[in-house]
């Protein structure tokens, strides 16, 4: 049987492996889908070892970007990102090869193409982690200028938390947390921004979605914001990733 899983430090809020273990079950594939945490990336090489029969790896918090030096290959747009999400596991006779894919363009390309009616010109994105380079790349595809908001503004071009003012916010109607902030289990938290700058005509975007509705998505809607969670983005990056493992 043919196993995939999920590679990342906490994963308590992860659905992926209800998802593909549904849609094993619904297609009748013959393959299981595991939680492989793991308190540092260092430990890969241990688990690949352990596990002969992995055939794909879904890289999530904090690893999206540490995995780079373990793959042998990675492909053209998630090289440009920064970040892998999918790792194909290639092996032949006693060689394994690991191949790097960032499947989270595509679900963030189509869940951006939902608002894409709406002007948007600029972008603030909460974040400047492995997610925070696919949103990055896809706002750059689209020609959507955009500003990353940080807890530790490393580049002059960045925002940190502390110094957002009404300006920030009234110039960026399109707001995307690819922050932690809020995630299962702990629901009561939300990112540090001026939520009294936010108004209707705001777009709320987080990629959560344990749980559904997070408190800086229940802040918007409060206002009248348009807001989104990442359910749909999780389903497509999941599928993208499904067929990459199997273009083999």
């Amino acid at each position: 049987m043919d196993l995939y899983g999920l590679v990342g430090k906490h994963l308590e809020h992860s659905w992926s492996e209800n998802f593909f273990t549904e849609k094993f079950s619904r297609e009748n594939v013959d393959a299981c889908y595991r939680l492989f945490p793991m308190d540092k990336i260092e430990l890969l090489p241990d688990l690949l070892a352990s596990h002969p029969h992995l055939k794909g790896l879904n890289i999530t918090i904090p690893y999206k970007k540490a995995i780079i030096p373990y793959l042998d290959g990675i492909q053209k747009a998630a090289k440009m990102s920064g970040a892998v999400n999918t790792v194909v596991i290639k092996k032949r006779k006693n060689e394994t090869k690991l191949i790097g894919y960032n499947t989270d363009i595509i679900g963030f390309t189509q869940t951006l193409e939902k608002i894409l009616h709406r002007k948007i010109q600029s972008a603030l994105i909460l974040g400047a982690g492995g997610a925070s380079q696919a949103v990055q790349f896809v706002l750059r595809s689209k020609g959507i200028a955009f500003t990353v908001v940080s807890r530790e503004t490393k580049k002059m071009d960045q925002l940190s938390y502390d110094t957002m003012n009404p300006v920030d916010m009234r110039n960026n109607l399109l707001i995307i947390n690819t922050t932690p902030v809020g995630m299962f289990p702990h629901i009561e938290h939300f990112p540090n921004i001026p939520y009294q700058y936010i108004t209707k005509d705001h777009i709320l975007i987080d990629l959560i979605y344990n749980p559904e509705s997070t408190e800086f998505l229940r802040k918007g809607k409060e206002i009248g914001a348009f807001t989104m969670n990442g359910l749909e983005m999780l389903h497509a990056q999941a599928e993208a990733a499904w067929r990459i493992w199997n273009s083999r």
